[in-house]
């Protein structure tokens, strides 16, 4: 009986010992999610694996950023995703959208196409706001912002109010087209993206 105990609790330890299962973020996105410009190790979803490691939370994020995707890519990306399902989806696109000047009707029917496709699949669902850059005028302008937090709302989920919080304009945190993140940009980044998301870690 004593050999039998010390067995189930030797049991007991090594599955309380044992790591938790990895879990997967991926991020789907544009050129500001695949890093133009930088190094893989300096944008900013490495950056976010580093962050998530230090906390000892045991997540793989995956970078599915694709340079010059449009919001029109989301539903075809996300059925790619969908064949390995993930656990979270960080949807940030529709930055090439808006400075492209396409209709924000269009933007939001491919948002919200894609989110549809993930709450059926019970993936959780987090969405990067995107704002025009400030020398876009106009009622546009407007409607572009107001389509993450309205789809934000709709589907009650997680918003990112503004991936580039901070980094936008700032030429000290921007490569030479005003545009891509530089490393230090990026880094920025990855920080306004986990305060947001730990939570949800």
């Amino acid at each position: 009986m004593n050999t039998l105990v010390l067995l189930l609790f030797s049991f007991m330890a090594i599955a309380h010992a044992s790591p938790k299962p990895i879990q997967t973020l991926v991020i789907i996105g544009d050129s500001l999610t695949e890093g133009l410009g930088v190094k893989a190790d300096d944008a900013f979803p490495h950056l976010l694996q580093i962050k998530v490691q230090k906390d000892g939370k045991n997540w793989q994020i995956l970078n599915h950023g694709i340079s010059g995707s449009t919001s029109a890519s989301a539903p075809s990306r996300v059925r790619w995703v969908l064949k390995n399902p993930p656990e979270i989806v960080i949807l940030a696109l529709g930055a090439n959208d808006g400075l492209r000047g396409l209709a924000t009707e269009a933007t939001e029917k491919n948002l919200d196409q894609a989110i549809l496709l993930l709450r059926k699949a019970q993936v959780k669902v987090i969405l990067a706001g995107m704002k025009m850059p400030p020398n876009y005028k106009g009622k546009n302008r407007d409607q572009f912002e107001k389509v993450f937090a309205h789809l934000a709302v709709k589907h009650k989920i997680k918003l990112i109010p503004f991936l580039l919080e901070g980094v936008a304009g700032n030429t000290d945190l921007n490569q030479r087209d005003g545009i891509h993140p530089n490393p230090k940009g990026h880094a920025m980044i990855a920080d306004t993206v986990y305060n947001t998301i730990k939570s949800e870690l």
